[in-house]
């Protein structure tokens, strides 16, 4: 389906102005010559006062026809029109129109309200969480050209190591082909908001949550520190461009896509946390005890330098041991005073 521009039909106020004299026109002589009829004497003219009366109470009837043709569009609105079925034109842009009155307007996605901005609602008391039908709603068929903001509900997805993840996105996308749109899918709302899901899920699952190693995430067949956490920006893009590649036959731009969410899912997320608490503790201990070595070298190379004292193997020992436990415990040391000898 190829979208059709229509550009000629920018002249609403004329056709406005032009029928509505004509059926005042028509009122008028009516009336005129209903009352001449009535005032003449003869009746010889009364065939044609009845004939004027007949055409302007036809024209009566018909030069309000096609004022049903104006529509008014506003700035990036547009309007997908039929004519007995056949797919005419589009209308795009503000202004007042004046088009063939028994062209139909046609969005099978104007009632479907979708969880982003312009288009999220309460309707009989029931907010819209993410895609619900609202069929007392009065439907309006303009297809709205602006930037949208689809925000769907979190997904709970495995990713490359089995690890369940919650993870939502917002992505940003416009309607670029109002015919496309409209005849290749059945509900363009609700095509992009499952093809949003389906390619979120596709690409959650290369990655892993955090840093893993041997995980290959680019597919060159390289081991990588791609990861959900710390290469967001790359996932996003990709996201991106899975979704713009599945919602091209609808006439749907993907402007740019972001994740909004992302956490592991309740029943592993305590388990994690004591692993990250773990390593954490891990890595604190490892730079205590470096720190605790160094110092008890320093110690050790001033008291030879500087001829303090001199210490065989045992007393060095026996400091050692003394300095690390006191530099690498948690509580403060309680000082002890030896009297005695070591011998």
């Amino acid at each position: 389906m190829k979208e059709i521009i229509l550009t000629n039909k920018k002249h609403g106020m004329r056709t406005l102005l032009l029928f509505s004299l004509l059926e005042l026109l028509a009122i008028v002589g009516c009336i005129a010559l209903g009352v001449i009829a009535e005032e003449s004497a003869s009746g010889q003219d009364e065939p044609f006062y009845i004939a004027g009366c007949i055409a302007c109470g036809i024209l009566m009837c018909i030069a309000w026809i096609p004022l049903v043709g104006l529509r008014v569009l506003k700035p990036q609105e547009a309007l997908a029109l039929t004519l007995f079925g056949k797919y005419v034109g589009t209308l795009k842009g503000e202004g007042f129109y004046a088009i063939n009155p028994f062209c139909v307007a046609v969005n099978p996605a104007s009632l479907t309200k979708l969880n982003q901005s312009g288009d999220v609602g309460k309707h009989n008391g029931v907010t819209d969480d993410k895609l619900k039908l609202n069929i007392n709603a009065i439907p309006d068929k303009k297809i709205s050209l602006k930037i949208m903001t689809l925000n769907n509900n979190r997904q709970k997805i495995n990713d490359c190591l089995g690890n369940p993840v919650e993870i939502g996105i917002a992505v940003m996308w416009r309607v670029v082909d109002t015919a496309k749109a409209v005849f290749n899918v059945d509900n363009y709302k609700e095509y992009l908001s499952l093809q949003c899901d389906s390619a979120l899920r596709n690409v959650v699952r290369i990655y892993p949550y955090d840093v893993a190693p041997g995980v290959d995430t680019t597919g060159d067949g390289v081991a990588d520190d791609g990861s959900l956490r710390g290469s967001s920006e790359v996932v996003a893009s990709r996201i991106r461009d899975e979704i713009q590649a599945r919602v091209d036959e609808a006439g749907i731009e993907i402007i740019e896509a972001r994740i909004t969410y992302l956490a592991y899912a309740p029943e592993i997320a305590a388990v994690m946390l004591q692993r990250q608490q773990a390593s954490a503790i891990i890595d604190a201990r490892k730079m205590i005890v470096d720190g605790a070595v160094g110092m008890v070298e320093m110690a050790l190379e001033r008291l030879n330098s500087g001829g303090l004292v001199a210490l065989d193997e045992e007393r060095k020992a026996a400091m050692v041991s003394n300095l690390l436990v006191v530099l690498c415990g948690n509580h403060d040391a309680q000082p002890i005073v030896n009297t005695g000898s070591l011998y």
